[in-house]
C-alpha cells in the first residue's frame, strides 16, 4: 500500500465461483431483505471500555455473515474469494444489485429528507484494504447507486504539512459527514496503525495508543448519531499481482500502475499482521468490522451495497411532515 499514493485500482480478472462456500448460509438474499427491514437499533451495557453502543446486526443478514468474529483475527483463515451469503455468480449479483439500488436510493432520499427538518443520523463508510483491493471501485459501482448530492467522499492520501502539525484523527474530524450523509472514507483513521507501523514512522509507544484513540472518537460519532460501516476488502496477495499485472498489460491502464506499489507489496506479511491487530482491537460493538472477501468485485460490490441497505433499513428515515398549511398553500399557487 503505497504512502502516497492511495487510489485504488480497477483492472480484474475475469473469474468465476469456485463453489458455494462451505459457512454459505442458505437464505437467500429476499428473506435476509425481509429480516433486516424491521430490526432496530438500541443500547447494550458492557464491560469492556472500548465497546460502544450495539448496532442490532440480523441473524440471517449479509452483516451477520460478514461480521468479523471475536477474539484473534487469522486472516489466512478467512476466505478472499468466498461467497458466505447472498449471490453465488456474476450474474445473480448483477440481479440482485439491480433490485436493492432502488430501495438504497429511496432511504438515502429519506435520510436526506429527514436532516432538513432537524435529523441528525448519518451514515460512514469506512473502506480499508490492501492496494487493488476495489476500494475506487466500491465508490463507483456501490454509491453510484444513489444520489451524489447526499454522499460525502474523502479519500485520504499522505498527510500534507498542515495535517501532519495537528493530532492524526485532525484532519478525520474535518471529514466527518453532515446529518443526512452517507459520508466515504476511501482510506481512513486506520492508516495511522498501518502504515506507520509497517515503515516504522512513529515509535511502537505512539502508534499502539491510537486504537484506543480510534475508539474513543467512533464511540463519540455513534452517540452523535453516526451509523459506522467498517469494511475490510480482503484479497489476497495472487489477485494483487493478477490486478497488477492487467495494469501493465492495458495501455489505458499505465496510468493506474505505479512502480512503488510493489515496494508496498514486499511488505505483504507486515501489512496482514498490521490489519489483523487494527480489525481485533478496533471490532467494538458500536463500529463493528466487516470482512469482505474482495477476489471477486461483483461480489464486493454486492456485498458493500447490501450492508449499506441494511444500515439504512435499521435507521428507518421518514419523509418529516410539512410544516405549513397544505391548503392554503394549494390556494395560494393557484392565485399565482
Amino acid at each position: 500500500m503505497a504512502r502516497d499514493k492511495h487510489s485504488d485500482r480497477k483492472a480484474d480478472k475475469k473469474s468465476k465461483p469456485d463453489g458455494p462456500d462451505p459457512i454459505r448460509r442458505r437464505n437467500s438474499a429476499q428473506k435476509s431483505a425481509k429480516a433486516t427491514a424491521k430490526k432496530g437499533r438500541g443500547r447494550q451495557p458492557v464491560g469492556r471500555t472500548d465497546v460502544v453502543e450495539h448496532m442490532t446486526v440480523p441473524q440471517d443478514s449479509t452483516g451477520k455473515a460478514l461480521s468479523l468474529p471475536s477474539g484473534t483475527v487469522d486472516l489466512t483463515a478467512i476466505k478472499t474469494g468466498g461467497t458466505p451469503v447472498g449471490p453465488r455468480n456474476k450474474r445473480e449479483a448483477a440481479a440482485m444489485m439491480a433490485e436493492l439500488a432502488p430501495e438504497l436510493a429511496g432511504l438515502q432520499e429519506r435520510l436526506v429528507a429527514e436532516s432538513i427538518r432537524g435529523g441528525r443520523r448519518r451514515i460512514l463508510l469506512i473502506l480499508q484494504g490492501m492496494d487493488t483491493s476495489g476500494k475506487d471501485g466500491v465508490v463507483k459501482h456501490v454509491l453510484g447507486l444513489v444520489n451524489p448530492a447526499g454522499v460525502h467522499l474523502t479519500s485520504f492520501k499522505k498527510p500534507t504539512a498542515v495535517e501532519r502539525g495537528h493530532d492524526f484523527l485532525w484532519r478525520i474530524h474535518n471529514q466527518v459527514p453532515l446529518a443526512g450523509q452517507i459520508g466515504v472514507f476511501n482510506r481512513s483513521q486506520y492508516e495511522d496503525v498501518l502504515v506507520v507501523r509497517v515503515h516504522d514512522l512513529v515509535p511502537k509507544e505512539v502508534w499502539s495508543k491510537r486504537y484506543a484513540q480510534i475508539n474513543a472518537f467512533e464511540r463519540k460519532l455513534v452517540r452523535e448519531g453516526t451509523v459506522i460501516v467498517k469494511c475490510f476488502l480482503h484479497i489476497s496477495k495472487d489477485t494483487q499481482r493478477e490486478r497488477l499485472a492487467a495494469r501493465l498489460d492495458d495501455p489505458t491502464k499505465y496510468w493506474k500502475y505505479n512502480p512503488g506499489d510493489l515496494v508496498e507489496r514486499a511488505f505483504w506479511v507486515s501489512y496482514q499482521e498490521a490489519y489483523a491487530d487494527a480489525l481485533r482491537r478496533c471490532n467494538t460493538v458500536g463500529a463493528p468490522w466487516f470482512v469482505i472477501p474482495s477476489d471477486r468485485k461483483w461480489y464486493r460490490n454486492w456485498a458493500i451495497a447490501s450492508l449499506l441497505l441494511e444500515a439504512l433499513r435499521e435507521l428507518d428515515p421518514q419523509y418529516p411532515p410539512a410544516d405549513f398549511d397544505i391548503d392554503t398553500e394549494r390556494r395560494l399557487l393557484a392565485e399565482s
